[in-house]
């Protein structure tokens, strides 16, 4: 099980390292892997297993965020519309994005980042994505292609900045005067951390 204390901090070269592909057909490793990713996230965002096991609150984590180099990462997120997007990806790509871009307007937030960021971060508002994902029955990587808009777009754009050795930190601008905020929110409330 992922504990906070297996998260790497920002300062640790494999932070700032592109990731390698993962291998096909997938490894006992591969998958025991990106099932403890998921299931960091999912116990993150239970408030029993966040005070239990003193886990940050996530939607989102790459496998270079506990030290292994490999293009794979979760994310568990609920779009607008109540609809949940939970993946495991393997080797994703992003195939096209819109020209409209956007940002969460409290800012950003990394597991592995402990201190407070100023700045925002820009994504573009829809991207259309393809590679693999673990389908949890048969254990096995699928082909997958999907359209994201929105905030799962946002955290796609997170973790797939990860694995590509870019932390959101170097991304970050004071405002961003073409881009539209996702949602308004509440200035006293907590970002989920990505």
């Amino acid at each position: 099980m992922i504990l906070m204390r297996h998260i790497i901090r920002e300062g640790h070269k494999s932070l700032t390292t592109v990731s390698s592909p993962v291998l096909l057909p997938l490894s006992k490793a591969d998958i025991k892997l990106g099932k403890d990713l998921l299931e960091y996230v999912i116990n993150s965002q239970d408030e029993e297993k966040v005070t239990q096991y003193k886990l940050r609150p996530s939607v989102g984590l790459a496998a270079v965020q506990v030290n292994i180099l490999k293009r794979m990462f979760a994310m568990h997120v609920t779009d607008f519309d109540n609809n949940l997007h939970s993946y495991i990806m393997i080797n994703p790509e992003i195939i096209s994005k819109s020209k409209e871009e956007t940002y969460l307007p409290g800012g950003e937030g990394c597991l592995s980042v402990d201190r407070e960021t100023t700045g925002l971060t820009p994504r573009y508002y829809a991207i259309k994505v393809k590679g693999y994902y673990l389908d949890l029955e048969t254990e096995s990587a699928k082909p997958l292609e999907l359209t994201l808009e929105g905030y799962p777009a946002i955290v796609f754009q997170h973790e797939y900045d990860h694995i590509n050795g870019i932390m959101f930190t170097s991304k970050l601008y004071p405002k961003l005067p073409l881009a539209f905020p996702l949602f308004e929110v509440d200035e006293s409330t907590d970002e989920t951390d990505e």
